[in-house]
């Protein structure tokens, strides 16, 4: 097979941009697929016309958003598709871009209200079971006055684990995550622990029944609880503050 020359680069202020994108239209014009190899760095470097410093920062780069891969003493590969990269850098820019956790909270409901459906569709007996051992976790919290996070994080990842859906599953947790840094998860009073546990057991109630209006409407209830811890604690922080 032969391949398709690189393309000359435009020279760009910021030159490693400008090999990223070279080499990303190398691997498209040749149709390289998972595990095909790269030309070695100092041969990339010549047909560039860069310095092979130049190639390994683009390489980098590539590398941290999933296009390519690195094996020590072997060479630089073409990655198999993934989105874990994109859900990772989504993560860590949502805490800075969702300064106002009702934000992250519109989107997280959306999300499950919106897909919920085809949970039920697809929920079996395990699934039902370990969610409700997770609610009972939960309870055993609430009864100390314990808020439940872990927990919390768990039982939204099972009610939609059955779709089979790795994206879905990403991006909730990319939403859980946002929502606590929002949040600083750590200081976040909620003033009724017992009542988030009732709401999550109203989810596992309705799923289970198959009931698709009372599951979206447990759902719904359960974001209003979330506001209502967030609002309490927005009054508590604004009484608290001195000028």
């Amino acid at each position: 097979m032969t391949l398709k020359s690189i393309k000359p680069l435009k020279r760009a202020p910021l030159l490693h941009v400008s090999v990223q994108e070279s080499l990303r239209s190398y691997i498209d014009d040749n149709g390289l697929t998972a595990g095909a190899p790269l030309p070695p760095e100092g041969e990339l470097a010549v047909q560039l016309g860069v310095s092979r410093n130049s190639v390994r920062e683009g390489i980098k780069a590539l590398e941290s958003v999933g296009v390519l891969e690195s094996r020590r003493g072997i060479g630089v590969f073409v990655k198999a598709f993934s989105f874990e990269p994109l859900l990772d850098n989504l993560a860590y820019g949502l805490g800075g871009a969702l300064k106002q956790i009702e934000e992250v909270i519109i989107i997280r409901r959306t999300l499950e209200v919106g897909l919920i459906d085809k949970t039920l569709e697809l929920i079996g007996p395990d699934d039902i079971r370990e969610l409700r051992e997770t609610v009972d976790k939960m309870r055993f919290h609430a009864e100390r006055g314990e808020s439940f996070p872990d927990e919390d994080r768990h039982f939204h990842q099972l009610l939609f684990r059955c779709q089979d859906n790795d994206v879905l599953l990403g991006l909730l947790e990319v939403f859980w995550l946002a929502f606590y840094k929002a949040s600083d998860f750590v200081n976040l009073d909620n003033a009724d622990p017992m009542q988030t546990w009732r709401d999550h057991a109203a989810i596992v109630d309705a799923v289970e029944a198959g009931d698709l209006a009372g599951a979206k409407d447990r759902l719904d209830k359960h974001y209003e609880g979330i506001n209502r811890v967030i609002a309490h604690n927005k009054t508590n922080s604004s009484s608290g503050r001195t000028t």
